[in-house]
């Protein structure tokens, strides 16, 4: 059993409603969690993938491993930023929520997004990718400060177009991340959950796309264990085009455009006859439309 689309967009619009309304110390309880789960789905795509030489098989199984991290969140109600970037929004465009707590809780969700992802990049470093905590590195730290060094230096050799690639690949990343959490939305049992999550974070782990939570814990861990990339590189050059990105692919591409395809348009009517789900005023009238078609049939009879 599934949510019909229409349904799918105002329980987001419930969703985002909640989250607005937490205290940030909650938030930050939440945030540090969900960043942790994300982390631990990095960190397993590193060991899993690390000795693969086929490219191809490699981000296969880097994917098919890491959305540990997004399943274990979504259903255990923690709070990840890239997803909040479409919920809460969604809850503002219902007339739930207003824009003052959207950036609100952006700001504390992001703080505890990082320090979680931090904590698992450490506990990381001097746990299985290096040695009984020395210096020397292990097989799979080695892998870790590879995959920091590919996701920062390319970007720093291409200069400006660096730097639009990584917002490129932001978007597309959370494009797919929100369609994960809707279509576990749309799911009534948690099979349907599983999967829905899996198969777009799969995706987007495999075509190499940029998520600003994952890289939190990806680049800290090779700067850790002694990766040639600088915190300032890694801000500039990463984390703040890929979070824009993320911002855009979240927002728009899926907060934006399901609420105007789905609720705001008079087609929002046709998928659940007569009820009210956003109180657009678009969809008002059709339902009075409706109900009035409806009267006059009743009193041809």
């Amino acid at each position: 059993m599934a949510n019909k689309p229409v349904e799918i967009v105002q329980l987001a619009g419930d969703a985002g409603k909640y989250k607005a309304n937490l205290s940030s110390g909650n938030w930050l309880i939440r945030s540090f969690m969900a960043g942790l789960f994300i982390a631990v789905g990095g960190a397993l795509a590193t060991v899993c993938s690390t000795g693969m030489p086929i490219p191809g098989v490699k981000s296969l199984i880097s994917g098919a491993v890491f959305p540990v991290g997004l399943i274990a969140i979504v259903l255990t109600g923690m709070s990840l930023f890239t997803g909040d970037t479409m919920l809460i929004p969604m809850a503002v465009f219902q007339k739930k929520s207003t824009w003052s707590k959207v950036f609100n809780a952006w700001f504390w969700v992001y703080i505890g997004n990082f320090v979680g992802s931090l904590f698992w990049a450490y506990l990381m470093s001097v746990g299985p990718f290096s040695k009984g905590g020395l210096p020397e590195v292990t097989i799979f730290g080695q892998n870790a400060i590879a995959v920091a060094e590919a996701k920062t230096l390319p970007y720093i050799a291409a200069g400006g177009m660096g730097l639009w690639s990584a917002f490129m690949k932001g978007i597309a990343c959370n494009l797919l991340v929100n369609v994960a959490i809707l279509l576990a939305i749309s799911s009534k049992n948690m099979i349907g959950k599983f999967f829905g999550i899996w198969f777009p974070i799969m995706a987007f782990v495999a075509s190499g796309f940029e998520h600003s939570v994952a890289n939190m814990y990806f680049i800290p861990a090779g700067i850790m264990l002694g990766a040639k990339v600088t915190w300032g590189q890694f801000i500039y050059w990463n984390l703040f085009p890929v979070t824009i990105g993320n911002i855009v692919g979240g927002f728009i591409f899926i907060g934006a455009v399901y609420y105007c395809c789905l609720l705001y348009t008079s087609d929002a009517a046709d998928d659940l006859l007569c009820v009210d789900l956003g109180g657009r005023r678009i969809i008002k009238k059709k339902i009075k439309k409706i109900k009035k078609e409806n009267e006059n049939e009743i009193q041809s009879r």
